[in-house]
Order: C-alpha cells, then structure tokens, then sequence
C-alpha cells in the first residue's frame, strides 16, 4: 500500500506519553489532596511515600497507587503480555495511521457529498496500555474502538504487533483496515445506524441482541472495503494488499477467536461475524465501492 502518497490527517491526537493514556491515570486522590494541603506539601507527601517504598523494596507506582495517587494499572490478558511492546509503537506507524485516516476522510467526504451530506471528520486518538473516553476507561486489551459518545478512534499502535503475532495477519493493508473499520462504525453513527440498532438491543434477548451486533460489524466491515475500492482506484494498493485485508479479516472471524481459544465455536454469542461473513462483507464493499451494498441488515 503507498500510504506515503495519501494526504496525512490532521485529526490525530497522540496520547502515548500522557500517563495512563489520557486523562484515565491519576487518580482522584491527588486532586483532594492538592485541594486540602496545596502543592508543596503534597509534593514532600509524594516523596516520603516513594522513600519509604523503596526501603520496603516496593515499587514507587504501587505505593503510589495503594494511596489513590495513580489510577489503576491497565490490564491485558495474557495473550497480549507476550514480548515486549513491539516495533509498530513508533512515529513511522503514527505516521502510517495519519495518512491513512486522511485518506477515508476524503473518500467519505466525496461519498457524502455525492448524496447531499456533509461528512464530519472522526478524531483517532493514539494511546498506550489504558485511555479514558467519552465512554468510559478502556484498556489496549480491547483493541482498537469507536466511541460514538465523542466521535473518535481510539488505538494503540501495539494491536498492530497482536495482528502480525497473535493473529498472523501482517501487512500495512491489513492494519489499513482496522482503522478503516473502526472509521466505518463512525459513518454508522453519522447516518444514525448505530443509534437505532443499540435501541432496538435494548429489547432483545442477548442471543437477538448479539445477532444485530454482528450486522452492524459486517457493515463496518463492507465500509472499510468501500474505502479501499477508492484506493485502488487511485493506484495506492499493491499487489497482495486485498490478500492483505481478507487474511485479517478472517483471523479475528469469532469463530476462529473461539476455536484459538481452545473453546467451542457458539454461533449464538458472536457479536462480530464469522470469519467467512468478514471476508464476504469486505469483499463485497471492495469490489463495488457502494456504500448501498453494504445493507446487512436486509442480508
């Protein structure tokens, strides 16, 4: 993919040096405590409790943390605590990630416009190990997400290395994807789709509930093929890049998550789509380049 030829996003927030990613690591402790003692003596505070946790051979974040200064530590399963974190958490992938968003804005705005809509721009937030969003605290264990609530995408460039490790789906088509996924769910909040799909939810049995989930993922799914269809359109994949986004799709396909699990596959508890159903919505939305074919609702 020549992501280096596709205009750069201005839309990108880095989080990834802020601590707890943004907003979700200091705890409320520090903020009444500055409120009752000031500045300065919360500062001798602080570092009287990290002295007496290194004479206790402590680390100073748990001390910290066990009086409310800090926020909890992120968590992630197990899987996702093998190796170090890996060579996609750089600014050559940041940069990656800009042009790429860049590139679905001006897609979907020529969409948009096409149908008399204007196309408002989603934020990609970037973070490491944990972020606070308009809804809620999450951690890099849930991957990346949408959050109709403010309107952004949040990642951590991590997940990147899980695809490639974890879930063996390499390529900078294939991450191209995932973003373009999660921007796909921004479309579906911009037409109202996800608002009426989490209504209707609210009124179905889980099994229902879950089956309306997976309808409004493959949509996703088709709109970032969508997006691509204009890439290629404009000369900006390679060869193997559709490969690419298919073995993606297909990898993280709930019922190939739950068969890597070690567990049974359970139809009725997917909320993503099979694998196969991935790959045909993606495919479908690449080869047509018609948002108009991606009613998964009516499939």
């Amino acid at each position: 993919m020549r992501w280096d030829e596709m205009r750069e996003s201005s839309n990108v927030d880095d989080r990834r040096n802020e601590i707890g990613g943004g907003g979700g690591g200091l705890g409320g402790g520090i903020f009444l405590l500055l409120n009752f003692l000031g500045f300065r003596k919360v500062i001798v505070l602080i570092v009287a409790v990290v002295g007496i946790g290194m004479l206790m051979g402590k680390s100073p974040i748990d001390m910290l943390r066990m009086l409310g200064l800090v926020g909890p530590a992120g968590h992630r399963p197990a899987e996702y605590q093998a190796g170090p974190r890996g060579a996609t958490d750089n600014e050559q992938y940041k940069k990656m990630t800009a042009h790429v968003l860049g590139d679905t804005e001006d897609a979907w705005g020529r969409l948009f416009q096409q149908n008399g809509k204007t196309y408002q721009q989603p934020s990609l937030v970037l973070f490491r190990d944990q972020v606070r969003s308009g809804c809620g605290g999450a951690s890099s264990a849930v991957g990346p997400f949408y959050c109709p609530a403010d309107n952004k995408v949040y990642l951590d460039l991590s997940f990147f290395d899980e695809l490639h490790r974890r879930f063996g789906a390499p390529g900078d088509f294939a991450q191209a994807y995932v973003i373009a996924h999660e921007v796909g769910h921004h479309v579906q909040n911009l037409l109202g789709t996800s608002g009426k799909v989490h209504e209707r939810q609210q009124q179905l049995p889980k099994a229902q509930a879950n089956a309306l989930s997976v309808k409004l993922e493959l949509q996703a799914d088709c709109y970032a093929g969508v997006w691509g269809h204009s890439a290629q359109q404009r000369g900006l994949l390679d060869a193997g890049d559709l490969e690419e986004a298919l073995k993606a799709a297909h990898a993280i396909g709930d019922d190939t998550l739950q068969k890597h699990a070690g567990g049974a596959v359970v139809p009725d508890s997917f909320t993503h789509g099979s694998s196969e159903q991935r790959k045909y919505w993606f495919k479908r939305g690449f080869d047509s380049g018609d948002p108009g074919q991606c009613n998964t609702f009516a499939a």
